[in-house]
């Protein structure tokens, strides 16, 4: 190395001392924080590493024999909209139902006295018994129902749930 680089060198390190002498004559004081706040304001690395578990988004193989759902967490379905939704479309093969999440999904089938086939997919979303709590989603072999012919089928479900209910109350 040559006399100029050493010199070069040696003003560097002197210029970082300096600058830190600066920062410490703050009185007690670095980035406005007195040492104390500093302290106050440090994570700690239990803390961290519990944070990151629960915010974790990537799954390994071990996620399969640990049990960290939720015990408390339960999906409910109204009963009678599922009841009549069964009811109600049951001229349709029932393909796929799965009451904790509160999907049914029907097979192509056509409606007794009608000619076009469909095919639903009902949502029970809720345990209210109210129109936001259904979502019926009806297709045919060429494509999306009549929004009409969907309504129709809501409004169906909707009303057998409601005299399935009277029914149960009576009990």
């Amino acid at each position: 190395m040559t006399g100029a680089g050493l010199r070069r060198g040696a003003r560097g390190i002197a210029a970082t001392c300096a600058l830190l002498i600066l920062a410490s004559c703050g009185g007690g004081t670095f980035f406005g924080q007195t040492r104390e706040e500093r302290i106050a304001n440090q994570e700690n690395p239990a803390t961290l590493a519990r944070d990151a578990r629960r915010n974790r988004t990537q799954s390994s193989v071990f996620d399969l024999f640990s049990n960290s759902d939720d015990p408390n967490t339960t999906i409910e379905v109204n009963k009678y909209l599922w009841a009549a939704s069964l009811d109600v479309l049951s001229f349709m093969p029932v393909q796929n139902a799965d009451p904790f999440s509160g999907i049914i999904q029907f097979g192509f089938a056509a409606p007794p006295g009608g000619g076009r086939a469909y095919q639903a997919t009902v949502y029970v979303r809720d345990p209210a018994l109210d129109a936001r709590s259904l979502n019926v989603a009806l297709r045919t072999r060429s494509g999306a129902a009549p929004r009409e012919t969907q309504r129709a089928i809501e409004d169906a479900i909707l009303t057998r749930a409601r005299q399935l209910r009277i029914q149960d109350s009576r009990l």
